[in-house]
């Protein structure tokens, strides 16, 4: 029987780069780093664990799996994503559950942001 996700991972091509996306624009805090960091950093994030990995047998996915990630204050997080000419696949979006947009990593990959709305 599956219990929860253990972690999401993230094929990426340059280290640096997807680290200066994921923690610089997005606010993303290491929580372990393996082989010097050059190949796989995590980042707990509550219950669950999102990784970035470099592996010459990986590719990122360009239209594949897409993390979602909960903010606090959609707004405001969108506001600094744009002030630091992140690429959006998606611009911000109003739903009547939620607000959500999809940015792009540096491999192309999808990044949704995410804020549920409180229950009427």
């Amino acid at each position: 029987m599956i219990k929860k996700i253990a972690f999401t991972i993230y094929a990426i091509t340059d280290m640096k780069a997807s680290r200066a996306f994921y923690e610089g624009a997005l606010g993303l805090v290491p929580s372990a780093e393996f082989a010097g960091s050059e190949n796989w950093v995590e980042y707990n994030l509550g219950e669950g664990t999102f990784a970035i990995g470099c592996s010459p047998d990986w590719k990122p996915s360009q239209d594949g799996a897409v993390v979602a990630f909960e903010v606090d204050n959609f707004d405001e997080f969108i506001k600094t994503l744009k002030e630091k000419k992140i690429v959006f696949k998606l611009e911000p979006q109003d739903y009547p559950t939620c607000k959500m947009a999809v940015v792009k990593d540096p491999d192309l990959n999808n990044v949704l942001i995410h804020k549920i709305k409180p229950k009427a």
